[in-house]
């Protein structure tokens, strides 16, 4: 749960519930500290917010004294409450993400069968496809800190910035594609990253952002999505799909067709289009 504070005559949050729980053990923040969440009328001090009392019960009896609490605590001038956390938009966020990686992946597939490299190795050799994404996620920093933003991203009217509004600096768009790279996506590879993904979706309901933006300090914005830019990307996305597709299905029909001849003979009955073969160059 996001918490508002009051510290120091400014608002001050959202702080997740656990941080405001290890400030309270540790005596940062008084009985009195005007507090506020999604659901409450107004400020209210600490101590009377229901999942915030046991702690104060808690810390008073480690340092053997009860928390000084007058009977009217000062709340602020204001009863407004403050403005509610931003939207996550983690949909948006997902399709963004996976846009980008089938339009990265389509680019890397044909730039191989342009350069006559041996696809059928490729798809064979493991640490190939457990690597495909890196170069992709050596290319994103960049992106993130002199644009804000990524093919995927920009189509979908996402920025990635710091909560002060400035764009990230080199090293924090570093550090923020290798967590997204290892716990995010899990290198693309299919199972790892549906459990990436699965964990990424409850870490985010408990931190109120995903890992990746708590640990950094970052959050993404968004702009209105209009029926053009949802268009547009399942165009781009079903493009950068296909793709892929005429590329490599010449070599998975034919790596499936050893272990399953029946496929090998409904392929040569319904074959459909895909770009020819292309053996490697001679040297000399």
């Amino acid at each position: 749960m996001d918490i508002w504070i009051i510290r120091d005559g400014e608002k001050v949050g959202p702080i997740h519930d656990f941080e405001v729980r290890r400030k309270i053990e540790t005596g940062e923040l008084p009985a009195t500290t005007p507090a506020w969440h999604e659901g409450l009328d107004g400020w209210q001090p600490l101590i009377e917010i229901g999942i915030f009392t046991r702690e104060f019960e808690l810390a008073a009896t480690t340092r053997e004294q009860a928390p000084v609490v007058p009977e009217n605590p000062p709340l602020p001038d204001s009863p407004t409450a403050p403005p509610l956390p931003l939207k996550t938009f983690y949909l948006r966020r997902f399709w963004a993400r996976w846009l980008d990686l089938t339009l990265y992946s389509g680019i890397w597939w044909i730039s191989m069968w342009a350069a006559r490299q041996d696809i059928e190795a490729a798809l064979l050799n493991p640490w190939v496809m457990f690597l495909q994404y890196v170069p992709w996620f050596a290319l994103e920093p960049l992106l993130l800190h002199y644009f804000g933003t990524t093919p995927g991203k920009w189509l979908l009217d996402l920025e990635v910035r710091n909560h002060d509004g400035s764009r990230l600096d080199l090293a924090a768009a570093i550090r923020r594609s290798l967590r997204v790279m290892f716990t995010g996506v899990g290198f693309g590879w299919p199972f790892l990253a549906l459990f990436c993904q699965a964990l990424s979706v409850f870490t985010a309901k408990r931190l109120g952002t995903t890992l990746w933006d708590q640990s950094g300090g970052h959050r993404v914005t968004a702009g209105p999505l209009s029926p053009v830019r949802i268009v547009a990307m399942v165009a781009l996305y079903m493009g950068a799909l296909l793709l892929q597709i005429i590329v490599i299905s010449p070599y998975t029909f034919e790596l499936n067709a050893k272990a399953f001849p029946s496929i090998k003979q409904q392929f040569s009955e319904n074959p459909f289009w895909h770009l020819p073969e292309r053996s490697k160059p001679n040297p000399g």
